[in-house]
């Protein structure tokens, strides 16, 4: 897992009204700014003295905002590190709706694991860019926030359980293929903490992902099949 787009929350109209196709306006790029400067500024001192040696007081001094700011962007501590997380939480749901049509939602999923661990996707687990790195073993190593990333992750379980058609075997089919997709990244990241590399690591990285579908497949033929 990794770093995604700054999840800068949605503002309202800029400094006048846009037109259809235009970009962000000057306030939406102005809370995005801040939005990434602040937690950029959390993660350099978490990563520095560690999570809870840094309080919110010191993170909001060191970005120039007040707390109250602070907390209008980020609810509470963990946000300001598992919010790169905010753009993954309904990507798995994403991919579901967005696949052609005859391709079934696994196979979906499965192309779309693939092709992240082709292009070395942090959030794959799949990275051995130092910066990377030093984010997961902050994250990892902070109980609060491996907590707070669970709560990610069952936000991300809810969409796909909407996504293969809601009720009672939705959730269990999203539960199984969210465990899936977690155990494989732990599985990559733990490696590459151990010293290995990922262009090492990514054959076997491909061939856990197949073994993990496949047994998917066989295992919810009787809902997603």
């Amino acid at each position: 897992m990794a770093e995604a787009g700054t999840g800068a929350p949605a503002g309202a109209g800029g400094a006048g009204k846009r037109g259809a196709g235009d970009g962000p306006g000057l306030r939406e790029r102005k809370k995005a700014r801040t939005y990434r400067t602040i937690s950029d500024t959390a993660v350099a001192l978490f990563l520095e003295r560690g999570f809870d040696r840094v309080s919110v007081a010191e993170v909001a001094a060191a970005a120039e905002v007040s707390k109250p700011t602070l907390f209008r962007y980020f609810p509470a501590k963990e946000d300001l590190v598992v919010h790169r997380f905010a753009d993954h939480r309904d990507e798995a749901a994403r991919v579901v709706a967005a696949r052609a049509e005859g391709v079934g939602p696994l196979a979906a999923l499965h192309r779309h694991v693939l092709d992240g661990l082709d292009r070395r996707d942090p959030v794959t687990g799949l990275s051995d860019e130092p910066s990377v790195l030093a984010f997961h073993r902050l994250l990892y190593g902070t109980p609060s926030l491996v907590a707070r990333l669970y709560a990610y992750q069952g936000e991300s379980e809810r969409a796909l359980a909407e996504a293969l058609g809601g009720g009672v075997g939705g959730r269990l089919a999203a539960g199984q293929v969210v465990a899936v997709l977690r155990v494989l990244a732990e599985e990559n990241w733990r490696r590459i903490e151990a010293g290995e590399r990922a262009d090492a690591v990514y054959p076997d990285a491909v061939a856990a992902a197949d073994v993990a579908f496949r047994q998917l497949a066989e295992g919810l033929a009787s809902h997603l099949g």
